[in-house]
């Protein structure tokens, strides 16, 4: 009988160790998202900037060369939670509330025993307001209204499905006082001093790490950068390795880079030529001493930006390394659309006028070169960075043209990751196939409901065939539209219209990846087709376009 009882009690302790196992054979997965990041901006996608920790993931991982997003922030965060497109989810334009009829990967993932954490930016919830602009500049000085809800407590990410969020629920912030700063739903009301938020992201990235991995169980992190995100903010040692380093002007920098991201095998030169890119006026040799000084400064911070975001993915990374689970973490790195030209003049709506003590914020046309990238400088990189930052292709951010909608892609996954480390490859792909990905190595399924809320199909297709080495082709098409601006691509075709325009154009990415030589006019057959299937696409996409925010079909 004793002997019974004992063999019982270790087949049961066996059980529970095998039951965890099987459990903790599910990969952990983060995904890292930097915001308004310029394709060839990191070293691994061709750029000078110091980002030895991301270059590790993609020496050690799968670069993807064809991978999209949805030209702007909002749009492209929906999509990548809900695996479905940005329209049917409540974000077919910024300022909406991430509708129900979509769950993020946080819900489902959750629903199927993995931990959840979010830090960083949201930007998923409806934009309350206060009544007049006064009281609104007040409220985002930090100067009154301090224990308002920056929106709708229901659509916070501690109420979408993450167990843990420290972050922005808005989109624009004061790197060094940020508004909008939540732990969970508790207003952050005061910073330290030497704050700086790229820095409170890693740190509390690193710290939800190791209590997730404390519990045993599988987790998910999402860990969304607001950086290198217009206003340029940096802190000074960071800026100070840059400074001067951009005094070759945008036209050189995109020489320098384009050659690079040849050399790595990231472009073929003859499909995708250097081309004298549209948009951005003025060339660098006509500008004056002061300008030139005030447009590398600008630079200079925006590259500051983007290596203390890497820092980050180091501590990350040896967080990983020193509670050994490195092997079967499944990390994401990408962008959520490409570098931005926005160069704001004046506050108002998510732009404060001062700072928490008073002091005047300087905008574009008074900010002076010693100050930017310090907390009274409100300014961005401008067009012509911008152009260099997405380096071979056209325009940028809010465009459906390369330079808008192709992110830097990598998936580093030691224990799931079948193809040849380093490699670079050419599926295409789209941010909507992230959670399909992530449900199928999480060994989930997506329901036909969630919370009561009836969801509407995943528009994403699973790229574990891609990661496993068994196919190299991706999706055959895409989708896009935000702010009047349209692409749809199919095969090596693309049809796309810039935002505001109203003439279609025609390119063949697999002779003119850069959209250099429009076929509208010599191809109207193919004209018309993609034209036909875009409209069909888009018409519908039109009864979901005007819900309410926060709402969604049930």
């Amino acid at each position: 009988m004793k002997r019974n009882i004992l063999l019982l009690a270790f087949w049961c302790c066996c059980s529970g160790v095998l039951a965890q196992d099987k459990a903790n054979s599910r990969p952990n997965i983060i995904i890292i998202m930097a915001d308004d990041l310029g394709y060839s901006d990191i070293g691994c996608y061709g750029g000078e900037i110091n980002t030895p920790n991301i270059d590790r993931l993609a020496k050690n991982g799968m670069r993807m060369a064809n991978f999209y997003n949805n030209a702007r922030c909002c749009p492209t965060r929906a999509s990548l939670l809900t695996g479905q497109y940005a329209h049917k989810v409540g974000l077919a334009a910024n300022g909406n509330a991430l509708t129900r009829n979509g769950a993020t990967i946080a819900e489902l993932l959750k629903e199927n025993g993995y931990q959840t954490g979010m830090v960083g930016k949201w930007h998923l919830s409806d934009d309350i307001q206060q009544p007049t602009k006064e009281e609104q500049l007040k409220w985002l000085n930090h100067q009154g209204f301090a224990d308002a809800p920056f929106a709708s407590v229901e659509s916070y990410p501690i109420n979408r499905g993450f167990q843990k969020h420290y972050g922005i629920i808005w989109g624009v912030v004061d790197y060094f006082d940020p508004f909008s700063l939540v732990d969970g739903e508790k207003p952050v009301k005061e910073v330290p001093k030497d704050y700086y938020i790229s820095d409170a992201i890693n740190k509390t990235s690193v710290e939800y790490i190791k209590e997730f991995t404390a519990a045993r169980k599988p987790y998910f992190l999402y860990v969304a950068h607001a950086a290198p995100h217009w206003p340029v903010h940096a802190k000074p040692e960071d800026i100070a390795k840059y400074k001067g380093k951009y005094d070759m002007g945008w036209d050189e920098l995109r020489k320098q880079r384009y050659r690079r991201m040849v050399t790595m095998g990231l472009i073929d030169s003859t499909t995708t030529p250097l081309i004298n890119v549209m948009g951005g006026n003025g060339a660098w040799e006509k500008l004056s001493a002061a300008e030139k000084e005030k447009q590398s400064m600008k630079m200079a911070t925006h590259a500051a930006m983007i290596e203390r975001l890497d820092i980050g993915v180091g501590d990350i990374i040896k967080t990983l390394e020193q509670t050994n689970t490195l092997q079967n973490t499944l990390v994401i790195f990408l962008a959520d659309n490409g570098a931005s030209p926005e160069i704001i003049d004046v506050p108002g709506y998510d732009r404060p006028s001062q700072t928490r003590d008073g002091r005047e914020l300087q905008y574009d046309k008074v900010v002076t070169a010693e100050n930017i990238g310090s907390e009274i400088s409100y300014t961005g990189i401008g067009a012509n960075w911008a152009n260099a930052a997405n380096t071979p292709y056209r325009f940028w951010k809010m465009e459906s043209f390369e330079g808008g909608i192709h992110t830097p892609m990598i998936i580093h996954w030691p224990a799931g990751l079948k193809t040849k480390k380093g490699s670079i490859n050419p599926a295409m792909g789209h941010v909507t196939d992230i959670l399909p990905t992530l449900l199928d190595v999480s060994r989930s399924k997506y329901p036909a409901a969630y919370n009561g809320n009836a969801l509407t199909p995943m528009d994403g297709q699973s790229l574990l065939p891609v990661i496993g080495g068994k196919t190299k082709k991706g999706r055959s098409e895409i989708f896009f539209e935000h702010v009047k601006g349209k692409a749809y691509i199919k095969g090596n075709w693309k049809l796309v219209m810039k935002t505001n325009a109203s003439e279609w154009e025609l390119y063949d990415l697999s002779k003119d990846a850069n959209e250099h030589t429009n076929l509208a006019a010599a191809n109207t057959g193919k004209l018309n087709e993609m034209k036909t299937a875009w409209e069909n696409w888009y018409n519908n996409m039109k009864p979901y376009i005007h819900l309410r925010p926060g709402s969604g079909p049930q």
